[in-house]
């Protein structure tokens, strides 16, 4: 954990995607202290000519954009470690893809722990599991 769904206003591009990902995997690992090897990265392309922000596409602007979004156990990260995040991710992306539109939006879902898992096991159980390992 965390999954991070990631859209980028870009033709399909396979060494864009590994450069997104490493550079989500740092700064993910970093400043949210969440651990690599449990980050999962998707990344979806859309031609710029078929995101449109105002009413214009991008490509009509001659800008860029992205928008992802990460689900991360509420209460996990503070409010200044989410800021530093956005600021660090939107520097980040403005350096791979080039000017890019202020519309491009970080979204970090704070979620339930008894409501979001992987492995067939919610976080909620892994933390109760831990504690009573712990305390044996």
């Amino acid at each position: 954990m965390p999954i991070i769904n990631v859209k980028v206003s870009r033709p399909a591009d396979p060494q864009l995607t590994r450069q997104i990902a490493e550079t989500l995997l740092a700064l993910t690992t970093r400043i949210l202290r969440k651990r690599r090897d449990l980050t999962a990265i998707t990344v979806d392309y859309v031609p710029p000519e078929h995101w449109v922000v105002g009413g214009r596409t991008l490509a009509e602007l001659g800008l860029n954009s992205f928008y992802f979004d990460i689900k991360v156990v509420d209460g996990t990260n503070t409010k200044d470690e989410k800021a530093a995040y956005i600021a660090a991710c939107f520097a980040a992306f403005q350096e791979l893809l080039g000017p890019l539109h202020e519309e491009s939006y970080i979204h970090v879902h704070d979620v339930r722990e008894q409501a979001y898992g992987y492995g067939g096991l919610t976080q909620e159980h892994r933390y109760v599991s831990q504690r009573l390992r712990a305390a044996a």
